[in-house]
């Protein structure tokens, strides 16, 4: 059974995959993101909570591609190449996995339908790029009316301002909180105030 603080969350662990480290700035921290990304997992596992790994994934044909990618001839996350993989490190345990094409985890796939079959009333959400995909499917699960956790420590942009700013705007603008996953992990515990 689920710790009270725990019950009606889901960790949804967006885009960690090889391809999304690439860039200096990513690869730099990717250590300390997937480290925080594994214990906030093992954590949801001992409190009962659902675990989903959302992966992108194009075909190589293009049919998938996004105008970004088409306009830069350059596919990236393409089903079954290195890049797809999980980033290294990344070791979530037992996780469904949802696969989308587009920015948002709720985008063309089944996200909705399948927290909704599990009662999930708020989502902590960890990857990258935090002004992107991270932000993009805040934005949807604020549209899904599911409260939002932003795991600050256990999500990466390109652009370490950005990462900051984009986490400020979605709290002011969504009320979505952000914790660190060493705060998500104590709440889960119960060694923390709910709500904090």
């Amino acid at each position: 059974m689920p710790a009270p603080e725990a019950a009606g969350d889901a960790l949804l662990l967006v885009d960690l995959q090889v391809d999304y480290f690439a860039d200096d700035e990513l690869a730099r921290c990717r250590h300390d993101v997937v480290a925080a990304c594994n214990r906030l997992a093992d954590a949801a596992h001992r409190h009962g909570v659902p675990v989903v790994e959302i992966r992108t994934e194009h075909e190589p044909d293009r049919s998938t591609w996004t105008l970004t990618m088409l306009e830069d001839d350059q596919g990236v996350v393409v089903r079954d190449t290195p890049g797809a993989q999980r980033a290294e490190g990344l070791e979530p345990g037992e996780a469904d996995c949802v696969v989308k094409t587009r920015d948002s985890a709720f985008f063309g796939t089944d996200l909705g339908e399948r927290l909704a079959a599990l009662d999930v009333r708020r989502v902590v959400l960890c990857g990258v790029s935090t002004e992107s995909c991270v932000a993009a499917t805040a934005r949807d699960a604020f549209a899904h009316d599911l409260q939002v956790v932003l795991v600050s420590d256990a999500t990466a942009s390109l652009d370490p301002d950005e990462h900051d700013h984009t986490l400020e705007m979605l709290r002011v603008q969504h009320r979505q909180q952000v914790r660190t996953a060493d705060e998500v992990v104590a709440a889960w515990d119960g060694d923390a105030p709910e709500g904090s």
